[in-house]
Order: C-alpha cells, then structure tokens, then sequence
C-alpha cells in the first residue's frame, strides 16, 4: 500500500453533485450576440431540476462562468467536451472552488455548465433564481490562483500520482491515477482517480478527512467507509 501522508500536505485543499434523473434535466445551448464574446442567461431550478448549458469552445481559450443567486445553496459544475456527470469528474466543481470559475480550455467542443442545487437543498425541493454570466476570451489572460496554486501542466488539477485501487473486493490492488483539485480552505478538495479500464471516481475531503464521493444513480445507496491508519487512508464505497 501506497503511504499518502504526502497527498494531505498537497491537499492544503467539497463537491457539488447533481442529484436529477434524467427528467429533471434542462439543456439549453448559449449563443453569443453578433461580435459579442459573453452572454447573460437567466433561469431557476427547483429540488432535483439540473439546467445544462451548452458552449462550444475552441481549445486554448478563457472559458470564465459566474454564477449569481440570492440561494446559497446552488451551484456549478463545468464538464470538458465528451464528459458526463455521474460518470466523469467536472473539470471545475463549484463547491471546491465558488461559482466564478475561469479555465483554460484543453480542447474543442461544447462544454457542459451545469447548474443545480446541493443536494440538502434538493430533498427540501427548494426553488432558486439565478443568472448565470459566461464569457470566452482569446486565451491570453493569465488564469486567477493563488501563487501555491500551480496547475500540473497538460491537466486541471494541482497535483497528480498513483495510488492503489480496486473495482471490487474481490479484485488485486492495482495502480490508479488520480488528481488532486484543492480547495479553498485548508484540507479541502477533491481527489479523482481514474480506473484503469476506463471511467472515474471522485473522493472530497474536508479538513483532510474523505467526507462523500460522487454518487450517481447507479451507485444506489452504496456507502462510503473510510478507515485510517496513522497517515494511510483506507476508502471503500459498497463492497
């Protein structure tokens, strides 16, 4: 096993997760003005509703989204081209990092905004209003961060590794990748590993403690345990 007392002193480092079926999403494309480079694009979401904005973005430019809300409890998700919630990470998640995210992007394509409520706020079937700003620049801008904050080249995290890990109980130990996306306070964020074969799991840490992960329909109501030995965190979800 793989000691990760390293990992917590990057983590210096909790997710937004979209709780919508299928029919409680709203996709909705943005379309700039002729010669204009930003949009404003109103609307609300309700308990489990998930509104989806589209963009088509070339590779290299400033994709910058400002969500604003008189709830505190909503919040966004951006998703790189090809990407699903539910089934990979968010390129930027709104809970770990605000609701004003700027990031360079790393191919062409339609990136996916998603905007929804956490899930507390959810299950309450609360309602929120919100107007959400998006504009892209040319790619000349310098991405705002503190001077700790240093992006691993070629990626969207601000650290990256292997670490050991298994699809199931039954399964060897193998050599995952993950990355590492901190916070704004220190211990939280989120870690990302990648399977081998293909797909992802997101784990959030709290004061440099594993909280929750990215629950998805076909998790069900899987679990989470996380058990800890000195510096060695031990994590399952299910079996």
């Amino acid at each position: 096993m793989v000691k990760l007392a390293w990992l917590l002193a990057l983590l210096e480092f909790v997710a937004c997760i979209a709780v919508a079926d299928a029919a409680g999403i709203r996709n909705q494309g943005v379309h700039f003005a002729h010669d204009a480079s930003s949009a404003t694009l109103r609307g609300h979401v309700t308990g489990r509703e998930t509104v989806q904005y589209h963009l088509g973005v070339r590779a290299g430019q400033m994709l910058q989204v400002a969500l604003n809300s008189r709830s505190t409890a909503i919040c966004i998700n951006v998703f790189e081209p090809g990407r699903e919630s539910g089934r990979d990470a968010a390129a930027y998640i709104g809970e770990t990092g605000g609701n004003r995210a700027a990031l360079r992007t790393a191919r062409d394509g339609d990136y996916l905004i998603q905007v929804f409520l956490v899930r507390a706020a959810a299950r309450r079937n609360e309602n929120a209003a919100h107007e959400l700003d998006v504009s892209v620049r040319n790619g000349a801008e310098a991405l705002p961060s503190r001077p700790h904050d240093a992006l691993v080249p070629g990626t969207n995290f601000h650290a990256t590794g292997t670490l050991p890990c298994a699809r199931s109980a039954d399964q060897p130990m193998r050599g995952c990748r993950f990355g590492v996306t901190r916070g704004a306070a220190q211990g939280d964020g989120t870690v990302t590993i990648t399977w081998p074969d293909g797909g992802s799991r997101v784990i959030v840490f709290e004061k440099n403690t594993a909280v929750r992960y990215d629950e998805s329909q076909a998790d069900g109501d899987a679990r989470m345990t996380v058990r800890r030995q000195g510096d060695l965190f031990q994590i399952a979800i299910g079996t």
